[in-house]
């Protein structure tokens, strides 16, 4: 049986025929299913519509977190309360494309691949500054962590024994992209192409994504910590060079009275000093995160057929 996670946010416009979709392309293919629906606390009219997914098909399982805790928290509500032998994550939007679902199947089932994950052959109607952006994390995140992110999406099938695997990351800010890199496993990549949005705009804003950028990098590499030394190092050399070149100028009688020099140090290391103590204070605040051991969401509600039977 394959378990379809879909995080949902403010989708009450489109969830129930895009669940639907999801639905008639597994029957098509006699394909065992459960659609597990995770409403991220949205503030419209997506739990209302979920709930009659739920009356209307016998295989959905809807969740309903207590607040939004963010896509990260709803896959994770997903994974762990999902109950088939491969789990596929699927955005409710449906811009990763339904349609591949059958040959994700089939390459897990048939040619015994752990893992199948989408990558993205084209990004959609994203700006150049956007697509910019991404590449530039991606090389970024590959250098600092040693793990190939390139074109990755959350759009993936995992065999149970990775999910299992996966379920032993206890980390409470977590990166699901780069969780399920970390784990390694047999996995194979298939290309696909971003769909339009039918209705409604992305949730992700540009903190949003910065943010999920800096926590991503701070929670595979310290990297950034090793770099406060470097740039110590290089004032440090850059100090003693300074140094020998005032002392000559001093004893040989050709010292400048001005303090631009001073005040050029001054403003360079205090700016440093400065990003230094915040790579610093961004790893003390995950660390002030995880040591809380808070969950990394909260369920209110749960209703499905695998629940009434119980």
């Amino acid at each position: 049986m394959i378990s379809v996670i879909m995080p949902v946010y403010n989708e009450g416009n489109q969830i129930y025929s895009n669940v639907v979709k999801v639905i008639s392309i597994l029957a098509r293919n006699k394909t065992e299913h459960q659609i597990v629906l995770v409403n991220d606390g949205s503030s419209d009219n997506s739990w209302s519509e979920m709930q009659r997914l739920s009356r209307d098909y016998a295989n959905v399982l809807i969740i309903k977190l207590s607040r939004n805790f963010g896509k990260e928290a709803a896959i994770c509500a997903g994974l762990e309360n999902s109950l088939g032998d491969a789990c596929l994550i699927l955005d409710s939007d449906l811009q990763h494309p339904p349609e591949m679902i059958p040959e994700m199947i089939r390459l897990w089932r048939d040619e015994c691949y752990d893992v199948v994950e989408g990558v993205k052959s084209h990004r959609g109607k994203e700006s150049l500054a956007g697509k910019f952006a991404a590449l530039t994390f991606y090389k970024f995140f590959r250098k600092t962590t040693g793990i190939n992110l390139n074109s990755a999406s959350d759009f993936k099938l995992l065999d149970r024994k990775v999910v299992d695997s996966w379920k032993q990351m206890n980390e409470s800010i977590t990166f699901f992209r780069g969780m399920s890199a970390w784990l390694g496993f047999n996995r194979i990549q298939v290309p696909f192409n971003v769909q339009e949005r039918v209705n409604g705009t992305t949730k992700w804003s540009k903190a949003n994504l910065i943010k999920l950028a800096i926590h991503s990098i701070t929670s595979f590499s310290a990297l950034p910590l090793h770099l406060v030394t470097c740039l110590g190092t290089v004032l440090l050399i850059v100090d003693v060079v300074l140094v020998t070149q005032t002392m000559f100028m001093k004893y040989t009688g050709k010292a400048s009275t001005g303090f631009t020099t001073v005040i050029i140090l001054i403003l360079g290391v205090g700016s440093l000093i400065m990003i230094s103590l915040g790579i610093i204070g961004v790893y003390l605040s995950k660390i002030y995160d995880e040591v809380k051991h808070r969950p990394r969401y909260l369920i209110s509600t749960m209703l499905g057929k695998e629940l009434n039977d119980e």
